[in-house]
């Protein structure tokens, strides 16, 4: 996967270089095929050299049919067939005797059946067909025929084709190009056996305006192809690019420390890709903020938690040079002592409290029985005598209780529980806890005989040094950390730790670990 992703990164580096934009990128894709495509225009020139021999074709057999035609007939009908078949045919026919002298000409025995256009007069369009024609021409390589001029030698070998012909006794074919571009096909055969030959002469304008016709036909297509292709490439730019820059501009903000005023658009509207971004990114930044409103709280409390015991501990601890009492000595010194020990027990657990994000982060989830986790952290704080005189029973209900989690962190979580419903409990009171498996989470539930928690209490006891505490319990012996951490666990593996709104069997509490059935 690895592998395949660098592919694509060296493709994509190759294809377009750095500092590329995504608009000039869209238009590549959309405009290159469609570039390509223009390339046809110059394999036109394949369909006018396919007219061309089709019409070579054709010019070898009127003249030879035409020359079977005069072979029999007398000198008149000779020329009433030229005169004819020239008119009718826009062809100019010249005849000549077996000594090459010219002895007819439809041209001069009736009136001409074509003319040269000529290109000084013709119009600007017309120039710039004929431009396009001898570009194409350069582009391809096409072979260029020599110009068309009538000699002032009216005799036969003024024709190289007419000269082949009464040398070989074959029929000829020659292209010449006329004033104006266009192709014009002489074909030459012999009339008879006595040496006459035939020179049929025809401006095949219609070629060229074929091939020119479908050129334009070609570049329009392109060009509307061209134009349709880039609004629509625009188009495309737009809905990505301005997204993006939207993007890019709120979280250039947020970077520069200017969180609070700017909202990351979310696109609620957009259902693509973008729109996902966008949201993602949007949810990333809450996120964000939450994490940095919790640390700046975070060290608010951690500040004002040190800062109680250390004020203690000094006051103690510059009394006992003024105190000369033995018995208010050991008083102060206990006080120290006790300030030392919440100390280091709150900088144990804020060390703890710190490290569960990165560390959940980082760590390989593997099946965990909950059910006998519980009962395994039971009986370590039973041996421990850490249960005090609470009676703990663990019950578990039907189904698979295991989840996808740290064992160690969820150990932390039952610890937590635990601990928090004995401090809560009476002397001799009961701690039910009941392990249940779902249609596809687990719950944990751990029920006490204590005091229970205001419904206006619920969410405030998973406060960080949160310190509502039992009133008989002596003071600084819990950080107000344990059920905050407990949540910040439950959290990273997908799940939920709080109090249930359901009265307790038991009278007291009941505090509740949702996680994913594994």
């Amino acid at each position: 996967m690895a592998d395949s992703g660098a592919a694509a990164s060296r493709l994509e580096r190759l294809a377009f270089p750095f500092g590329t934009s995504l608009t000039k990128r869209i238009l590549a894709v959309n405009l290159i095929p469609l570039l390509v495509l223009a390339g046809s225009l110059f394999f036109l020139d394949s369909y006018r050299r396919q007219l061309l021999d089709e019409r070579f074709k054709l010019a070898r057999i009127e003249a030879q049919i035409t020359a079977e035609a005069l072979a029999g007939a007398t000198g008149e009908r000779q020329e009433a067939l030229l005169s004819q078949i020239g008119r009718e045919q826009s062809m100019r026919l010249r005849m000549y005797d077996p000594e090459g002298e010219l002895i007819a000409d439809s041209f001069d025995l009736d009136e001409p059946s074509f003319t040269f256009d000529d290109p000084i007069a013709e119009p600007f369009l017309e120039d710039l067909a004929r431009w396009t024609d001898n570009a194409v021409n350069v582009v391809v390589g096409a072979p260029s025929a020599p110009a068309y001029v009538e000699p002032e030698d009216r005799g036969a070998d003024a024709w190289p084709e007419v000269a082949r012909v009464r040398q070989q006794g074959l029929s000829q074919i020659e292209l010449r190009r006329a004033p104006d571009g266009t192709p014009v096909i002489n074909a030459a055969a012999p009339v008879g056996v006595n040496g006459a030959t035939l020179l049929t002469t025809r401006n095949a304008v219609d070629i060229t305006q074929a091939v020119r016709s479908a050129r334009t036909s070609l570049m329009t297509i392109i060009l509307l192809a061209l134009l349709v292709s880039t609004v629509l490439s625009l188009y495309l730019a737009s809905t990505i690019i301005d997204p993006l820059r939207r993007l890019v501009l709120a979280t250039s903000r947020v970077r520069q420390g200017r969180s609070r005023e700017v909202e990351v658009p979310r696109m609620d509207e957009r259902r693509d890709e973008i729109g996902l971004l966008a949201r993602a990114v949007s949810d990333m930044t809450a996120t964000l903020r939450h994490r940095i409103d919790a640390v700046e709280a975070f060290a608010a409390d951690v500040a004002h938690e040190i800062k109680n015991p250390l004020a203690s501990l000094r006051s103690a601890t510059e009394s006992l040079s003024k105190v000369e009492d033995p018995e208010v000595r050991a008083q102060l010194v206990d006080v120290a002592a006790h300030d030392v020990r919440r100390i280091d027990r709150l900088v144990t657990e804020i060390s703890e409290a710190s490290r569960i994000d990165a560390e959940l982060s980082r760590a390989t989830f593997a099946a965990v029985d909950l059910a006998e986790l519980f009962i395994n952290v039971v009986a370590r704080k039973r041996d421990r005598g850490e249960t005090g005189t609470c009676e703990v029973d663990v019950q578990q209900g039907d189904g698979s209780p295991l989840v996808m989690g740290v064992p160690i962190r969820l150990e932390r979580v039952a610890e937590n529980l635990l601990d928090n419903a004995v401090s809560f409990s009476p002397e001799g009171g009961r701690i039910l806890i009941r392990v249940e498996r779902g249609d596809d989470r687990v719950r944990a539930s751990v029920c006490d005989e204590g005091p229970g928690i205001a419904e206006s209490e619920r969410e405030k006891v998973f406060r960080r040094f949160h310190s509502q505490r039992p009133e008989d319990e002596d003071f600084g012996n819990h950080s107000g950390l344990g059920l905050a951490i407990g949540r910040t666990i439950a959290e990273a593996h997908d799940g939920s730790l709080s109090v249930d709104q359901n009265p307790c069997e038991l009278g007291g509490a009941r505090l509740v670990l949702d996680l994913p059935a594994a």
